[in-house]
């Protein structure tokens, strides 16, 4: 879509339908801060892919704000996908789910443990506590489950909605920070009570480290130790498993299969997440596809600057009987305006990135909350 206006700096232009029509593209990651219209963005492009381009669609949230369901006319969204309804053609297939960290959790202790050892783990108050409410577990998740969309190879097309803010990113680091946790002497002393055949924990780890169980029990207190060593252990059979899958999918993501899209909106923190998250992505060895500039004014008359719209304006005025014409040419200098200001904000991340493409996405008349919404934003790409 060609920019309304000159913008500062040099960028190619994103070709977002054409990403959508490419058969070796099977996932679409779309990431950026909160408020810029990222949600509304992963579902135009999944609803567009399904409708246009006859691709077997699946869009996945990570955020847990529930705008994405009512964009698609769906009453609830949870960790199984379900099928959106009212598609133009009828033929046309698209799926929508939101991750349920804990569900996902539990669904890889089932497929990975037999029945008595994972009710042993369910029943786990540190497995409760992790599953749910744990700083890490939600990106954990989300590439486990973004793992096992890809590999049933249901869908031509996955399209992720990650959470906002700098968080988008973390599960990216899921693998490198399990193989840390997996990894790290205090994991490996947690385990060796649960390895030892029988022996109480306490008793084993007093006898083995002396002072240093002392003081993790009083730190932790007797009843945490004991159930994070129990967690620990009926765990240990099934992480290996789990981090292998994890750096199996963060290798998908950096696959020529994969595109990833920087979301924003012309507003300087949301421009200044755009470029941390493309340096992100570069450092990363991800492939970004492109900027999807959000709520950009559009300007119907680019050629006529603002400041020539007001001295006309003030000249019509001066004649009478135009007051029409003079309103409008004012409303054009103030639009035009906010234009340039937007796009001296945007300029910022064409500066630092002035090769990755880019699309500017024009502000709606009105908030966009169900598919023909989502169509009209579809048709600008």
């Amino acid at each position: 879509m060609p920019a309304t206006a000159e913008t500062p700096g040099s960028s190619p232009d994103l070709e977002l339908d054409a990403i959508l029509a490419n058969r070796a593209i099977r996932i679409v990651v779309c990431c950026g801060s909160g408020g810029v219209g990222k949600t509304t963005t992963a579902a135009a492009l999944a609803l567009r892919a399904a409708e246009e381009h006859g691709r077997r669609t699946v869009v996945l949230t990570i955020d847990p704000a529930r705008r994405l369901a009512q964009a698609l006319g769906l009453t609830e969204l949870d960790n199984t996908p379900r099928q959106v309804k009212g598609l133009q053609p009828d033929s046309a297939e698209l799926q929508a789910m939101m991750l349920d960290m804990k569900r996902t959790f539990d669904e890889v202790v089932l497929a990975h443990t037999d029945p008595k050892k994972a009710e042993e783990i369910f029943a786990n108050p540190f497995y409760q506590a992790m599953s749910s409410t744990f700083s890490g577990t939600q990106e954990y998740m989300a590439m486990e489950k973004l793992g096992q969309l890809r590999a049933r190879d249901e869908w031509d097309l996955i399209v992720v909605d990650t959470p906002p803010s700098r968080s988008a990113l973390d599960f990216l680091d899921a693998p490198a920070r399990l193989s840390r946790f997996l990894d790290g002497r205090m994991l490996r002393l947690l385990l060796a009570p649960a390895r030892a055949g029988g022996r109480s924990v306490f008793n084993l780890v007093s006898a083995s480290f002396g002072l240093f169980s002392r003081t993790v029990t009083k730190i932790l207190g007797a009843q945490l130790l004991t159930d994070l060593s129990g967690f620990v252990g009926a765990l240990d059979s099934m992480f290996g498993g789990f981090r292998e899958r994890a750096e199996q999918t963060y290798r998908v993501l950096q696959a020529p299969e994969t595109a990833f899209l920087v979301v924003a909106a012309p507003e300087p923190d949301a421009v200044r997440e755009a470029v941390y998250f493309a340096g992100r992505l570069a450092a990363d060895h991800m492939p970004l596809a492109g900027l999807v500039l959000n709520r950009v004014v559009p300007v119907a008359a680019p050629s006529l600057a603002a400041a020539d719209a007001r001295a006309a304006a003030e000249r019509l005025d001066g004649l009478g009987g135009h007051q029409a014409t003079a309103d409008v040419l004012r409303i054009h200098a103030e639009l035009a305006d906010q234009h340039d200001r937007q796009a001296a904000v945007s300029g910022r991340f064409l500066r630092a990135h002035p090769g990755v493409p880019v699309i500017r996405v024009p502000a709606q008349p009105a908030d966009v909350h169900d598919l023909d919404g989502l169509r009209a934003i579809g048709a600008t790409f």
